[in-house]
């Protein structure tokens, strides 16, 4: 079936990426496999980082979808672009449904994108995994692809306003290589790789960041252990 909505969102987004003027540095693209069903799995800083990692599968001419709260599907503007565009809405009091849906969807050979810690990290680190995304990729026999945003912050996260200025602001994206779960591990164990692999990305792509804070009021986008000013991560359950 003929993708009518998702296509021209994408060039939509891709226009507005040229009007802000944003600065992008994306590498490890030829990861993202041209065919088949892939769990895709991103750290989670910005309200706009499902835009920006599906710009990653792009180069392979793949669509992604985004596993995204409920709420979001029934907004009158963003809810009949959600589900034009094949998302997948997860309802957090009963998210089996969600679940099963996106296994389905991965044997159907699609890319199913999900931020594994479930709400944006305010501390900009890595919170805890959930294990959904390890579940889904042993039941659907597919390969988990681990990615890492920095940066989108700058633009619009919680409890800041968002900023669609010309600022120029640099992006960083890495893809890492696909993560293929074990036939006899344990979804715990797998989550626990694929945080360590998303990890090594994301300080990977901190390095690689251009940028530094201009001044004390601009350190809140970098975190605490970075030298900003960034909340202090809660300790973990």
């Amino acid at each position: 079936m003929a993708e009518l909505v998702y296509p021209p969102v994408i060039g939509a987004a891709r226009t507005l990426f040229k009007v802000l003027d944003l600065r992008f540095d994306i590498q490890g693209t030829e990861h993202v496999p041209k065919r088949g069903g892939a769990v895709m799995v991103s750290n989670h800083v910005s309200y706009l980082d499902f835009v920006f990692a599906g710009l990653t599968a792009r180069p392979a001419k793949r669509l992604v979808r985004f596993m995204a709260k409920e709420s979001v599907f029934r907004h009158k503007v963003s809810g009949p672009l959600m589900r034009a565009m094949k998302h997948i809405p997860v309802d957090r009091e009963a998210g089996l449904d969600a679940y099963r849906h996106a296994v389905r969807a991965l044997r159907d050979g699609e890319i199913v994108g999900v931020f594994p810690e479930a709400t944006i990290s305010p501390s900009f680190t890595l919170k805890a995994f959930k294990t959904g995304a390890a579940r889904m990729a042993q039941e659907a026999s597919v390969p988990l692809l681990p990615v890492a945003l920095w940066g989108t912050q700058r633009l619009w996260t919680k409890g800041r306003r968002r900023d669609f200025g010309r600022n120029h602001f640099p992006v960083t994206i890495r893809v890492g290589a696909p993560l293929q779960p074990g036939p006899d591990e344990s979804a715990g164990s797998v989550t626990d790789r694929l945080r360590e692999r998303v990890q090594e990305l994301l300080e990977a792509a901190q390095r690689a960041y251009p940028a530094r804070p201009d001044g004390p009021d601009d350190a809140w986008w970098l975190p605490a252990h970075l030298g900003g000013t960034a909340p202090a991560p809660a300790p973990q359950a």
